[in-house]
């Protein structure tokens, strides 16, 4: 029997599709990556990551299924993940594989790896730390006769975005600390995580351009060192039997949506990430812009891995698409968010709609309503002059909800993880969501509140 093909996955936090080069972004971040994948791999132009952030996300991708099949939409999950699911690893590991985790031990969604390796991802230089534990063990996973699983959370474009020298003014050549530039200051008046960003902005920078170019400069720096990752697989020799594959949990937000450099909520900036792959045995390259979903990953790699399962996944095999066979269509779907505050909606083509389940730190009306077409960077929330639109994808929303339930025997999560926020329950209001929300070292950010006067920001 001839041996599996191995998976080298690069599972990348907070990264968004419409920063990546490879998606047509007006910057150079990702030349390593695009050359990989533009000379003989293929790329889907419209994945989302359809519950946000990295618990519910991670658990699509690595296990096949939506929220209502993981049982997790919030970032502080409790319990473990359903038990009645299997994870990528432990499908795989029926199947004659090990596996190692680099990363992303300890929360529940990375369960059923063989091995896991940590390394300073809060640090700077990132992901030069994961090269340090993750070429070693790539080489350690060569010299072996099973077909491995290697899953690497690259953390560079998760903030605090640390860009090094020279890549943190890659794409800048202003002056961040120019005192006529008040661009900031709606960002360092957010008391939530004012005394976060303080401990790592720049020590009076005032530029939010600055701040954005840190995160394309973080991605490019990853980017290159990812690039020696992909140049030790072939230097093994072993790159024509590993499917390679780059995906996200979900993007970002930068100075975007009032939501600053973080990723809750569900505008597009955080549900749109990237999904490419490259496996010289797969015979079709190009790009597919059909609508897809982290939970079509898994079926996507057992069929390239040429792995029957009798597991009815939520998610779909994308490879069908190239080989012209019918698949089912899902050009809307259901969209949730348990980071910072508690949402949920519908999104179609055209149309996107996000109800608040409880008031939010940041104000926000209940009901928002975007036209994605003539709106695509959602700033025009049009929910009262468009009341019948609201209504109709309600009721959209409400039937799937009722359909997944019955589906899986189970309430929708978004309405039993009623203490997402660590804090007892939900909020009551938005003063009260602001008041008790908080992240950031306040001892570590107060030698730096000086600095916000002096820039016309009362504490």
């Amino acid at each position: 029997m001839a041996k599996k093909p191995n998976i080298l996955l690069f599972g990348i936090d907070s990264l968004r599709s419409d920063h990546m080069s490879l998606y047509g972004y007006e910057r150079l971040t990702t030349p390593h990556i695009d050359k990989y994948i533009l000379e003989g791999g293929v790329f889907f132009e419209n994945m989302f990551s359809p519950s946000v952030p990295t618990t519910p996300g991670y658990a699509s991708m690595l296990t096949g299924f939506d929220c209502f099949g993981t049982d997790c939409v919030a970032l502080r999950h409790e319990g473990p993940l359903n038990p009645q699911l299997k994870t990528l690893p432990e499908i795989l590991r029926e199947n004659g594989y090990v596996s190692t985790c680099i990363g992303f031990g300890g929360n529940p969604s990375g369960r059923g790896f063989d091995e896991y390796i940590s390394y300073g991802d809060w640090e700077p230089e990132k992901a030069e730390n994961l090269n340090e534990v993750a070429i070693p063990e790539l080489e350690r996973l060569a010299g072996q006769d099973k077909p491995w699983l290697l899953f690497m959370r690259h953390m560079d474009p998760h903030s605090p975005y640390y860009a090094k020298k020279p890549f943190d003014r890659l794409f800048y050549g202003g002056d961040e600390f120019d005192k006529d530039n008040k661009s900031l200051n709606p960002v360092y008046s957010f008391k939530p995580f004012r005394d976060y960003f303080l401990t790592w902005f720049p020590e009076g920078c005032t530029d939010s351009e600055y701040i954005d170019a840190q995160y394309d400069g973080s991605v490019a720096y990853m980017d290159a060192c990812i690039n020696q990752v992909l140049q030790k697989l072939h230097a093994l020799g072993i790159e024509d039997e590993t499917i390679v594959i780059f995906t996200s949990d979900h993007g970002e937000t930068l100075y975007e949506h009032d939501c600053y450099y973080d990723h809750h909520s569900t505008y597009d900036n955080v549900l749109n990430v990237p999904f490419a792959f490259r496996y010289s045995k797969f015979p079709y390259v190009g790009s597919i812009p059909d609508i897809c979903q982290l939970k079509d990953i898994v079926p996507t790699l057992l069929s390239l891995c040429e792995i029957e399962s009798d597991i009815n996944f939520d998610g779909r095999d994308l490879t069908k698409f190239f080989a012209g066979e019918e698949i089912r269509q899902e050009s809307e779907f259901y969209i949730t968010e348990a980071t910072w505050m508690r949402k949920h909606g519908w999104r179609t083509p055209q149309w996107k709609l996000i109800i608040a389940l409880e008031p939010d730190f940041h104000f926000k009306p209940p009901v928002e309503l975007y036209d994605l077409i003539a709106d695509p960077k959602e700033n025009n929330n049009i929910a009262e002059q468009e009341p019948q639109v609201v209504e109709f994808l309600t009721r959209r929303m409400e039937a799937h909800i009722a359909k997944r339930e019955k589906e899986t025997g189970r309430t929708n999560p978004m309405y039993t993880n009623l203490n997402w926020n660590g804090h007892g329950g939900p909020f009551k209001t938005s003063q009260e969501a602001y008041d008790t929300l908080h992240i950031g070292d306040p001892e570590t950010a107060k030698k730096l509140q000086a600095k916000l006067s002096e820039m016309g920001i009362d504490d």
